[in-house]
């Protein structure tokens, strides 16, 4: 596999940027903090997504942009694709706005659709990529760093055995899960035998067939009680029937006297009720005149107060003798016309009178305004004129201040010279260091995690063996070939415990490099905030200087608009005197209408006091003529009476004559022993109905106790099935956790030996004719490195060139490993190498040229190398130069065919990119 092209727009440092990339050893330079980093971390983006960055999605668009795009051509296999992502800012984050990977098949659209192909099509996820192909900046001594567990973990996963350990861990967990079931099961089928010998015990059908005998006997005597019930009752009826018919008799003869009763005192109360209401027609007849008289009092009243009215009247057409509704109802509607005319002429005078006295209050609060603006005027051109004092003294104390803020970011700047990053990159190294802090808790928690694991393995062991049976299956230990792995947990438990101390001073010291770095960060800060204060200092010192001539024009213009404000409010006070005499003329007015008015009134209250006198006068007519006819209705209602009455008691007498008492004493007595035979019969029937449902209900539980019985002996058969099952699979499950525990230590000793064996081809390019003879590599990939005279060294005990050199040439034979493992289906991709000189001295510098070389003869179609150093410059079969314009502060790339001797001494300085 090889990169051909990568395109980038608002990426990073890049507006846009257009580079080919061609096989062989391309090598990027430039001055740290050009861009070259991030070249190749566009590259890196493009195959994975957010899961390649080290920062958050929306870090990726250049500042002050809106979306990022980066496009990469990569050839596979034979075989070209093209991926386009672009991520676009809304709302204050960044959103994949467009993820395309175009192949042979067709596009593949979305991330997660795109990173799974990516993956699937060069066999590596992110971190496997970082960990094979790509050698980031300051991770050069990732692999030898790492605790025995994580470089295991590491090489594993690479070399896909890491699998292997997961199936055998589920294929454990399975056989742990499975044995519980079974025993489970096993204490179930113990129960179920004896529930079911307890049942067996008791003789269910013995008991079923003596229940049965006698609840046949009891349902014999049951009917025969029920048929002398059932004769005892139909005596009973026979009597109940005579003796209902003449109580109906008699019932009927007392509702009969009863009736005759009420009828004659309904009569009596009717004729009661017709002399009242002649008496109330006599009264309300008198009631009636009087109502009248009063309505012709009030009309006469009327027309005497009409004939004082001065002003415009209206006549009251209606005699005083006998006046009308029609003739007072139409004197009254001429009445409200005239004062609702008044009214209207009061309303003009009111409106007339507010707009006056409006006028006048308006004008004087305008005068008071001006007044009172005349005054804010003067006032404020004295304040204008001490404030203009004030100002020139602040001008000087503000050249004072900014010399101060001079000399502090002088400071700040040079407290940055020893630091390991400048003001700018603080916040990155935070962030790096944070992440390495991070990495290293994650670590210790899953350290915690496989410890408690191991200790519950050497736990239960243990405990298996002091019972004589293996930890591994459950068999007798003579049986078993897997008792010696009790030692190879309680060694694993040791070694967990060691790395996990070791972890947690690793954490220690990353806390302490965040610290400082933080108090780097925070310097940086106090530098940007100095500076934009320093900044706004000189802008408002300007803008003050250039105001204090202004001001002093503002102090002239504003006591010249108080005085013409002064002679504006005079001239408002002389309007407001003129406004209040039309207001008091209005006023007078008003008081002789309102005079007017009053008197129309009291006439309208006169005719509508004899309206209300005529309204009654009717009404007490109209209660006379209900009164004559309710008189009438009830002397129909009483000779309705008097007819019903001479008919109740003709039937009276007749039922009288037919009631007969012989009879009813002889039907009282049959009833008496139909009803004592009954309750006596009744009882007993009971109590067998109650015996009768008693053995009913005992069959029923004896019939379920024998259909349990039946049910427990087949599921107590399925049981004994389930268990043999689970035995199976128990030792099914066992069987698989060894062969992939072994699967696992046979490839990854092959896996060993061969990178072994390529780690010191690699290492003896590097160091031939050296101090070093060669490396081995036990099962654990931990390594040892043997100098000329056979003594061994570990990796930590080289200097810091030589274990960077180390790295890389293990890196170079892992990268070797799975080129040659998987050649013909899955190509590698490029070996990438950001940085790899930072750890390393001229001297060392040369090997890793020579190391490259070595990749490059053996094969290696692509090698991209981030690097300011001439040696690897000149190594290279294409250069590649990135510059950052200092007025935009972005980033850009050109080819370049050869380096002069030097020129790239002033850009070799060492930091981050």
């Amino acid at each position: 596999m090889r990169f051909r092209r990568v395109v980038l727009e608002n990426f990073k440092c890049y507006a846009d940027a257009d580079l080919t990339l061609d096989p062989g050893v391309t090598v990027v330079h430039g001055v740290n903090g050009s861009g070259k980093s991030s070249l190749l971390e566009a590259c890196f983006f493009a195959l994975y997504g957010h899961r390649a960055l080290d920062a958050n999605l929306d870090e990726v668009v250049t500042t002050g942009a809106e979306a990022a795009r980066v496009e990469l051509w990569f050839a596979h296999g034979g075989t070209d694709y093209h991926i386009e992502r672009r991520v676009k800012l809304r709302g204050g984050g960044a959103t994949n706005d467009k993820c395309v990977l175009e192949t042979p098949e067709g596009p593949i659209e979305g991330v997660k659709d795109v990173r799974a192909y990516v993956t699937d099509l060069l066999r590596m996820d992110t971190d496997a990529f970082v960990n094979c192909a790509y050698v980031r900046q300051g991770e050069v001594n990732k692999l030898i760093n790492a605790d025995p567990s994580t470089r295991q973990d590491m090489i594993d996963d690479l070399l896909q055995l890491g699998t292997l350990e997961e199936y055998r861990e589920r294929a454990s967990d399975a056989r742990v899960g499975v044995k519980r079931v079974r025993d489970g099961k096993q204490e179930l089928l113990a129960e179920k035998e004896r529930e079911i010998e307890a049942k067996e015990e008791k003789g269910l059908h013995e008991q079923l067939n003596g229940l049965q005998s006698e609840l046949s006997e009891v349902r014999n005597d049951i009917e025969e009680k029920e048929r002398g019930l059932e004769n005892a009752r139909d005596t009973k009826a026979q009597a109940e029937e005579i003796l209902e018919n003449h109580e109906a008799r008699r019932e009927e003869i007392a509702e009969l006297a009863a009736e005759i009763d009420d009828l004659e005192s309904e009569i009596a109360a009717g004729e009661g009720e017709r002399e009242e209401a002649a008496e109330r027609i006599a009264e309300l007849t008198t009631a009636a005149e009087e109502h009248r008289e009063t309505a012709r009092e009030a009309v006469r009243a009327a027309v005497e107060t009409g004939n004082g009215d001065d002003s415009p009247g209206v006549e009251v057409d209606v005699g005083p003798a006998d006046p009308d509704s029609e003739s007072l109802d139409a004197a009254v509607a001429a009445l409200e016309t005239r004062i609702e005319d008044v009214n209207d002429r009061i309303q003009e005078r009111l409106l007339e009178k507010q707009e006056y006295a409006s006028d006048a209050e308006t004008a004087r609060e305008r005068a008071e305004e001006l007044a009172t603006e005349a005054e804010e005027k003067r006032e404020e051109a004295d304040e204008l004129a001490a404030e203009l004092e004030a100002a020139r003294e602040t001008v000087a104390q503000q050249r004072e201040q900014l010399a101060e803020l001079d000399e502090r970011i002088a400071e700040l700047e040079a407290s940055f010279e020893d630091a390991p990053c400048d003001p700018d990159g603080a916040d990155a190294l935070v962030e790096q260091r944070r992440d390495a802090l991070a990495e290293a808790r994650e670590q210790v928690t899953s350290l915690e995690g496989d410890l408690e694991h191991a200790r519950e393995r050497v736990t239960e062991a243990e405990e298996l063996l002091a019972e004589g049976k293996c930890p591994e299956c459950g068999q007798p230990v003579e049986d078993s070939p897997h008792v010696e792995r009790v030692d190879e947990d309680r060694e694993r438990v040791v070694e967990l415990e060691s790395e996990l101390e070791s972890a947690r001073e690793t954490v220690t010291e990353r806390e302490d490099a965040l610290e400082a770095a933080e108090a780097l960060a925070e310097r940086a800060d106090e530098l940007e905030q100095a500076q934009g204060e320093r900044e706004s200092a000189r802008e408002l010192l300007a803008e003050r200087e250039q105001g204090l001539d202004d001001d002093e024009e503002r102090v002239d213009d504003l006591r010249e608009q108080a005085a013409e404000l002064d002679e504006a409010a005079e001239t408002k006070r002389e309007a407001a005197e003129a406004a209040e005499e039309q207001a008091e003329a209005a006023k007078g007015a008003i008081g002789q209408l309102n005079g007017e008015k009053a008197t129309l009134k009291q006439r309208r209250g006169l005719l509508d006091e004899a309206a209300d006198a005529l309204d009654g006068a009717d009404e007490v007519e109209t209660e006379i003529e209900r009164l004559r006819e309710r008189r009438e209705s009830l002397a129909s209602e009483n000779e309705l009476r008097r007819e019903s009455l001479a008919d109740k008691r003709d039937r009276k007498a007749e039922l009288e004559a037919e009631f007969d008492e012989d009879r009813v004493e002889h039907a009282e007595g049959e009833l008496e022993r139909a009803e004592q035979y009954i309750e006596q019969a009744s009882g007993k029937l009971e109590a067998l109905r109650e015996r009768r449902d008693d053995l009913q209900g005992a069959i029923g539980a004896t019939e379920n106790e024998i259909e349990a019985l039946e049910d427990l002996r087949e599921r107590r058969d399925d049981l004994a099935e389930t268990v043999e099952n689970l035995g199976s699979l128990y030792q099914e499950a066992e069987r698989l956790e060894s062969m992939y525990a072994d699967l696992r230590a046979e490839l990854r000793q092959q896996n060993v030996e061969k990178l072994e064996r390529l780690l010191n081809e690699t290492f003896d390019l590097v160091y031939t004719n050296d101090a070093y003879s060669h490396i081995e590599l036990d099962g654990s990939y931990e390594l040892t490195v043997f100098q000329k005279d056979d003594e061994p060294l570990e990796p930590e005990q080289l200097s810091g060139g030589e274990r960077a050199l180390f790295n890389l040439s293990l890196r170079c034979a892992i990268y070797r490993l799975l080129a040659e493992g998987i050649e013909g289906t899955a190509p590698m991709p490029p070996l990438i190498l950001d940085e790899p000189t930072v750890f390393l001295d001229s001297g060392h510098v040369s090997k890793l040229v020579d190391l490259v070389e070595s990749m490059r003869d053996l094969g290696v179609e692509q090698i991209l190398v981030v690097s300011h150093d001439e040696e690897l410059v000149g190594a290279a079969d294409d250069l590649v130069r990135v510059a950052k314009d200092p007025t935009s502060n972005r980033s850009r790339v050109e080819r370049t065919n050869a380096v002069e001797p030097g020129a790239l001494e002033s850009e070799a300085v060492e930091g981050d990119d």
